[in-house]
């Protein structure tokens, strides 16, 4: 098994993930409401079979998790669960504010001691090889071309099965929560392939990104407003029941909406989250890190509000798939952020990515171990002659900057079809320039 990854394994939007994963795990909870929460907030476009399968399945992956050794959150009661926007229920389990981080630190440290497992790490995958490039007249995964950012060497890895986990397409934003590496890359490259793409158009805008001048964009987790955080504004005074009878614990993309609004009526710069009125030793407890990261760029959540704004946080769309993660490619499979399940609809309920990652994650690898071994075709090297290094970085660099300024700005929180247009003719001429 080789496991291919653009920088180390744990440089990945998995490990930024603050809040945690939504299970039933309350006998005052029930699947049905989770059910209706997650398409309540998806719009009713999500897609029920695949909802339903997620939600189901919930508390087994939970219970792998715990038997991993990842340490959740524990209270007099056992676990503690968070309530975030949403949400009708306490289900978020969570490892204070650093559940992803968590996570991913607990099952890498599993994956480097296995075996059978080849590690290619700082390595990035560029092209899926397919039966239809070999000109084998099926359509099959057979591996992948994948780049060494070392050496600058193409590697040729082939496999009888492939699974695409590169994550969502964030950095075409201006302004996002998203790592560097989430760039889009491997829904282009199974694009590339023939697999069917959807639901792009929906990019989900996390409400409460850490607003800092001087800061990179850090965010500020949903469960700060599960716990009682208010939004306000520069007067001190709420706005969110003007918007929505929920509150602060509406949906993400009505939060999102309602802070865009309220900036752009009133010509913000940011809007203000407060959790103040909660004990020092609740804060310190419940968010160590987000505690830490405004405290060192003076911001003391315990006395004062916290600065905040919306920025891009979560494809919705992907790489269609179905309940085994399977592609319409066979041997090619896709799962978290990538992959378009129908999970999310227009838009994700607060901590259900993790959830999906890591049911989906399960199907691929019971469908795979179905699979009966069969012998590769000979693989051709990379073809190298229609590829340059490019003599003008420069201006490259400024055609991404210039696609992701069109991006927020005409295809940002609120659009329309009118102020879409202007970005898809500066998409295409910076295509081209490209």
């Amino acid at each position: 098994m080789a496991l291919i990854s653009k920088r180390t394994l744990e440089d990945s939007a998995s490990s930024w993930a603050q809040g945690g994963i939504a299970a039933v795990l309350d006998n005052r909870d029930s699947i049905e409401a989770h059910i209706r929460d997650t398409i309540t907030a998806g719009a009713d476009l999500n897609d029920r079979r695949a909802t339903r399968f997620v939600i189901e399945n919930g508390r087994r992956a939970v219970d792998w998790l715990i038997d991993q050794g990842v340490p959740f959150t524990r209270d007099e009661g056992g676990y503690h669960l968070a309530r975030e926007g949403g949400h009708s229920a306490r289900r978020v389990i969570h490892v204070a504010d650093a559940t992803g981080l968590a996570v991913q630190t607990t099952l890498t440290g599993k994956v480097r001691q296995q075996p059978n497992i080849s590690i290619f790490e700082n390595h990035i995958a560029i092209d899926l090889i397919t039966g239809a490039k070999l000109g084998l007249g099926d359509q099959r995964c057979y591996g992948a071309y994948v780049l060494d950012s070392g050496s600058g060497e193409v590697l040729t890895i082939g496999a009888s099965n492939t699974l695409i986990a590169a994550g969502g397409a964030g950095k075409v934003y201006l302004y996002t929560t998203n790592p560097d590496t989430s760039t889009g890359d491997g829904i282009a490259m199974a694009w590339r392939a023939g697999c069917r793409v959807a639901n792009m158009e929906f990019i989900q805008f996390h409400p409460t990104c850490l607003y800092h001048p001087q800061a990179k964009s850090f965010l500020i987790s949903e469960a700060v407003r599960g716990e009682g955080g208010r939004l306000l504004l520069p007067d001190g005074s709420r706005f969110m029941p003007w918007h929505d009878a929920r509150g602060e614990l509406a949906p993400r993309d009505v939060v999102a909406r309602a802070i865009d609004f309220e900036m752009k009526k009133r010509g913000l710069d940011c809007v203000y989250l407060d959790i103040s009125h909660k004990p020092a030793a609740f804060l310190a407890e419940h968010f160590p890190n987000i505690l830490a990261r405004c405290l060192d760029l003076g911001i003391d959540i315990t006395r004062a509000p916290i600065p905040v704004v919306p920025a891009a946080h979560y494809t919705c769309g992907g790489v269609v798939s179905d309940l085994h993660a399977r592609t319409n490619i066979a041997g090619l499979y896709v799962a978290g952020e990538a992959s378009c399940t129908g999970l999310h609809g227009a838009n994700r309920l607060a901590s259900n990515s993790l959830l999906e990652c890591l049911v989906f994650a399960e199907a691929a690898a019971t469908d795979i171990l179905r699979q009966p071994a069969g012998d590769l075709p000979s693989l051709p090297e990379w073809d190298a002659s229609r590829v340059s290094d490019p003599d003008e970085e420069i201006v490259i660099a400024h055609n991404w900057d210039e696609l992701r300024r069109f991006m927020w700005d005409y295809v940002g929180r609120t659009t329309s079809a009118s102020s879409a247009r202007p970005s898809a003719c500066s998409g295409r001429r910076t295509a081209s320039a490209c």
